[in-house]
């Protein structure tokens, strides 16, 4: 054999070695794309179990607060009813899902203010337990959140710093949105003694 056929040979070798490890390198980040997808949306049904036994334990103490308890029950029910899987997230239908969850947090936040007007409520242990949980759910939606979103940063850097981006293009590999701060959020809070 010719040393220009060798080196040929090996040249295409090695270009198909760095292909199978770029490409399989690509699929475990998208992997781990869907899977800190999967956590978000853990964390939301988490939360979206928690709340008929918080409604359940405010009734009891507070049945003619029924408009407050619907607007939660309602949020609820719309926002398990949006389906979003990891091989379909599109900035759209992110955005949809953030505001279907963005509205049980209002709901939960109204709810729990209505235990301020019931002192038998505040203090029941069953209440003030649904309470923590509820707080922990929303820390732990908060940081599977962020979560996806560094390992979404790390897969979309990924797929367009070259030479990937040539590869993903030829695969199908493509950009992931991120969770972003909801408008109604960017408001400095009011805080009144």
């Amino acid at each position: 054999m010719k040393k220009s056929t060798i080196v040929i040979l090996v040249v295409l070798a090695l270009l198909l070695v760095w292909g199978v490890s770029a490409y399989n390198g690509l699929v475990k980040k998208d992997e781990a794309v869907s899977t800190a997808w999967s956590n978000v949306e853990n964390q939301y049904q988490r939360r979206a179990d928690l709340i008929p036994n918080l409604v359940n334990t405010v009734k009891g103490y507070a049945a003619h607060e029924n408009e407050t308890l619907m607007a939660v029950t309602e949020a609820r029910s719309q926002a398990t009813q949006i389906k979003l899987d990891a091989e379909n997230l599109t900035p759209e239908k992110l955005q949809q899902y953030q505001q279907a969850q963005g509205a049980v947090g209002a709901a939960l936040s109204r709810l729990l203010a209505v235990s301020e007007a019931y002192p038998e409520l505040k203090a029941n242990e069953n209440f003030r337990e649904l309470q923590a949980q509820l707080e922990g759910t929303e820390n732990r939606i908060s940081v599977e959140r962020r979560n996806f979103n560094e390992i979404s940063k790390s897969y979309n850097t990924a797929i367009r710093t070259f030479p990937r981006n040539i590869l993903a293009g030829m695969f199908g590999f493509e950009k992931r949105p991120y969770f972003e701060a909801e408008e109604s959020s960017k408001a400095v809070p009011e805080v009144k003694f």
